[in-house]
């Protein structure tokens, strides 16, 4: 994320657009989520790949990338990657890390990609932002028409069961001197969340928003998508999934 911050007119997430496209595009959502764990993430790709048992050179898309930490080491790990997001100061970001079998493009999720992968991964709960329903069906169609005949996609989501029985409501937390207040409720079956800080004098009010989607619901989209559902697990280590303990809800599906 690019740290030229944008006009406050264009910063402050103005509701005429999707909440994604505004929050996802500031450098404040990198600096709340800075101490995510890297390691576990590199721990899930090892073990996700070998799952799989995609071979050396395989071409993988990493969906909704972010800044590409999961493309880059999918790179290291000897992949020919892909990594896609709609926010262009992430992949401007990302780009530094550009290979010649590291690519970074900005991308819209629900639209099919002309080439096809032998693996498609949408990670760290990249799924359910959109308003309408069609919106997250048409990115499970487009993700499976982005795949080789014997390719394979996976989706890492939270599990919602486990996530809502454990919602903090509130809490304020501390990153870079900047206080992030922060409030979680559901409503009308999302998970939202309430962002709220001073920065430089200016306020700013974000609203993260994620469709409360169970395996039972991505089922049912899995099978109007004409996609089939292979397996489910329930944490970065492929442990059984189990609806009311597991952290995640991961999919692998073809």
């Amino acid at each position: 994320m690019s740290k030229l911050e944008k006009p406050e007119s264009q910063i402050s997430n103005p509701e005429s657009i999707n909440w994604f496209a505004s929050w996802f595009d500031t450098p404040y959502y990198h600096i709340l989520y800075k101490d995510r764990n890297y390691r576990e993430a590199q721990i899930f790709m090892d073990n996700l790949t070998h799952y799989l048992n995609l071979p050396e050179k395989s071409k993988v898309l990493d969906l909704a990338c972010g800044k590409g930490r999961h493309s880059i080491y999918l790179n290291q790990l000897g992949f020919d990657v892909i990594g896609a997001d709609l926010s262009e100061n992430s992949i401007a970001e990302a780009n530094k890390n550009a290979n010649d079998t590291l690519h970074f493009q900005v991308h819209d999720m629900r639209e099919p990609f002309e080439d096809k992968f032998d693996a498609i991964f949408n990670l760290f709960t990249s799924f359910g932002y959109f308003e309408e329903d069609e919106d997250n069906l048409k990115t499970l169609v487009a993700i499976k028409e982005s795949l080789t005949e014997y390719g394979f996609a996976a989706i890492d989501f939270m599990n919602v069961h486990q996530v809502i029985s454990n919602l903090v409501p509130s809490e304020i937390k501390t990153v870079d001197a900047i206080d992030f207040h922060i409030k979680r409720y559901v409503e009308d079956n999302h998970i939202i969340k309430e962002i709220a800080f001073e920065d430089q004098g200016k306020k700013f009010h974000f609203t993260e928003k994620v469709k409360a989607l169970t395996l039972e619901d991505f089922q049912k989209m899995m099978d109007d998508a004409g996609i089939f559902l292979l397996d489910t697990f329930g944490d970065y280590k492929l442990k059984k999934f189990h609806k009311n303990t597991s952290e995640r809800l991961i999919m692998i599906f073809k």
